[in-house]
């Protein structure tokens, strides 16, 4: 029989679905808009659109990280073996390094094709390299691959909870379903 599983604070519940959400938006509009062609309005609309959620969710990730180097996270059930436990941790690393690597490596690249990056339109970020026709291609190379990564892990991610849920029977994924008591 399963013991309840301590859960996540609301406030990080809350992050993590919301930059769940972000990072789905923000994939979505990055494979769309960069399989639209030409130049157009709606193209750099979405551009736009992709760049502000980029931001969303960098600030999201500040918050989160600082959210979680003041609140342990709730202890994986005794059941889980050593290794599943180790694995998790590097995962849970992983995803952190990649939420703070995708949108910098996003706006250095925006930075380095000569677009600089103005939030809602209104907030000029700074200009901290210039454009660079070399540094481009490697930037987009990093920020594609970045990505790529990341949808990688979080299938993984996805996969172990769900795994934990239905197979396991445990209550890992209940841990952070908002819903759920």
């Amino acid at each position: 029989m399963n013991t309840p599983t301590q859960r996540y604070t609301t406030t990080a519940i809350a992050l993590h679905w919301l930059m769940a959400i972000g990072i789905v938006i923000a994939f979505g509009m990055g494979l769309t808009m960069t399989d639209m062609p030409g130049i157009t309005p709606a193209k750099l609309r979405l551009y736009n659109w992709h760049k502000w959620v980029g931001v969303t969710l960098f600030a999201f990730a500040v918050l989160r990280a600082l959210w979680r180097l003041t609140h342990a996270a709730p202890a994986l059930p005794a059941s889980i073996p050593r290794w599943q436990r180790q694995i998790a941790e590097l995962t849970h690393y992983a995803l952190y390094a990649l939420i703070f690597a995708i949108p910098l490596s996003g706006y250095f690249y925006s930075l380095a094709a000569g677009f600089p990056v103005v939030y809602l339109g209104v907030l000029p970020l700074p200009v901290l390299i210039e454009k660079n026709a070399e540094l481009k291609p490697l930037l987009q190379a990093l920020h594609f691959w970045l990505n790529m990564g990341l949808a990688a892990l979080v299938t993984a991610h996805v996969g172990a909870a769900l795994k934990h849920h239905w197979i396991d029977r445990d209550d890992v994924l209940k841990r952070m379903l908002p819903w759920s008591s």
